[in-house]
């Protein structure tokens, strides 16, 4: 694998030749320029992975450099050199971009730990403009008609002009939170740097705090260096804080402080580091309800509840349903070359009446399933594998489905095996969850299961709490 790419920029020869053999010497690619017209040149032509800059330059200032190179390129890394190493530059530099700052003289083992450390939140930080531009790729299929969606476009809209104002978004699973959270950061002011998301539920508690603010070297048995948190990473931009309510208390007095001073302290830390970041976050639960019970600290739930967004389920937007349709079926119809063209009138009559409690993620698994096992030209209602509900959170009798196939119902096509265990662990799951309230970590507790394995096969059955759900019937 090749070594990241460093433009050295320093006007002294002597400089840049201890420094590029120092840098050259751990594998680095390295080019080198002496005045602000020669870096333009070469940023012009190839950019670096990192820049490393020295304050004074013949033709003016390193931090009107900085800027500038922050203007065109948010995300590339600027490490300044600086022989003037006082406070009052150092804040100036990180205020105007710069990843960190060094001092003249300096040693290498200095400088090389301070590049790898740029280099790392540089990759993380292309990794997830990567994964943002694959979440959010399909982001037309969220448009839509209904009134309740306009509001939440227009309130979005509105927020966005408010450059710190916190959000929460609420919703149903599948419904597109993350889609609006996204939309916010793209029509602020903060456009041009990072969106960062972090899923709280997806992290183990003893995990979420080094991700979100980091750890010094030491902190803990595996802390071998200091690393960032995703709070420094998103400085400038926008922290979006999914599944908020399964964040622990220790956590959420954190994050307060966040919210009210904008500084805190990396794990083993001591020293405090102040952010310019909004945060947004969302959730599927009931959070008054859980500020009510004492699960969630009542003035951390208003300070993110500035503004509160609602996107409706698919269920209540049925006018929507057929237009998304045909959109994920002529798009999954060309990616799998496939000959769909139309759906029949019993087909959306069937789409139209089924409740959608996956919401939209549904919808567009549905159709990326069918679209690639089935074969045809026209979308029929036997096409469609729709899971037998009612309403949401009301499931078919489990023994009722037993007896079908044992009964000797299903004797001609034989007992689908991995059909029957699929709907009873689904089952499984559904009425340990109702017993439990929904709370993840006593249902995996009553079935025995890693609470990982719990969400997985939450998420493989496209499991989602429902507020008025009704038990099963045995």
């Amino acid at each position: 694998m090749s070594k990241a790419n460093i433009l050295l920029v320093d006007d002294q020869e002597s400089i840049r030749h201890f420094v590029r053999k120092a840098l050259e010497d751990e594998g680095f690619e390295v080019r080198s320029t002496g005045s602000i017209r020669e870096t333009r040149e070469a940023l012009g032509s190839d950019l670096p992975d990192l820049v490393v800059l020295d304050l004074k330059l013949p033709d003016g200032n390193g931090i009107e450099m900085l800027r500038e190179i922050k203007r065109a390129q948010p995300e590339l890394p600027v490490i300044l050199m600086t022989a003037f190493g006082d406070l009052e530059t150092a804040v100036e530099a990180m205020s105007a971009g710069a990843f960190w700052f060094v001092k003249k003289p300096f040693q290498n083992e200095e400088l090389l730990a301070l590049v790898a450390r740029a280099l790392e939140a540089h990759k993380l930080w292309l990794e997830i403009k990567r994964l943002r531009h694959g979440a959010f790729a399909d982001e037309d299929y969220l448009h839509s008609s209904s009134p309740s969606m306009q509001e939440a476009y227009a309130i979005a809209e509105q927020v966005a002009r408010g450059d710190t104002t916190s959000v929460l978004i609420e919703g149903e699973s599948g419904t597109g939170k993350e889609y609006f959270a996204n939309l916010i950061h793209r029509m602020s002011a903060r456009h041009a740097h990072p969106f960062v998301e972090i899923n709280c539920a997806a992290i183990p508690s003893e995990l979420l705090e080094s991700e979100l603010f980091g750890h010094e070297k030491g902190a803990f048995t595996d802390a071998r260096a200091q690393k960032q948190g995703l709070m420094e990473l998103a400085s400038g931009g926008t922290l979006f804080l999914d599944e908020i309510g399964e964040m622990n208390p220790m956590l959420q007095v954190k994050l307060l402080r966040v919210l009210e001073r904008r500084n805190f302290k990396r794990v083993g830390g001591t020293k405090d580091i102040t952010v310019d970041v909004r945060i947004m976050s969302a959730t599927n639960q009931d959070l008054e309800k859980r500020v009510r019970e004492g699960g969630f600290r009542e003035d951390l739930y208003y300070r993110l509840k500035v503004v509160p967004l609602y996107v409706p389920p698919l269920r209540e937007r049925k006018d929507d349903i057929v237009p998304l349709s045909r959109l994920f079926m002529e798009r999954f119809a060309k990616q799998f070359k496939k000959p769909f063209r139309e759906i029949s009138p019993g087909a959306e009559r069937m789409l139209t009446d089924y409740p959608w409690p996956g919401n939209i993620r549904e919808l567009k698994n549905l159709f990326e399933r069918t679209v690639l096992l089935e074969v045809g030209e026209v979308l029929e209602p036997r096409h469609l594998k729709l899971a037998p509900r009612t309403r949401p959170g009301v499931e078919v009798t489990l023994g009722q489905r037993v007896d079908e196939y044992l009964s000797g119902a299903l004797a001609e096509s034989g007992i689908p095996f991995e059909a029957v265990i699929e709907e009873l662990e689904r089952a499984l799951i559904l009425r340990a969850s109702y017993a439990t309230k929904w709370n993840q970590s006593r249902t995996a507790e009553l079935l025995n299961l890693k609470r990982d394995k719990l969400r997985y096969r939450m998420k493989l059955y496209e499991i989602q709490p429902e507020s008025e759900a009704t038990t099963p019937t045995e």
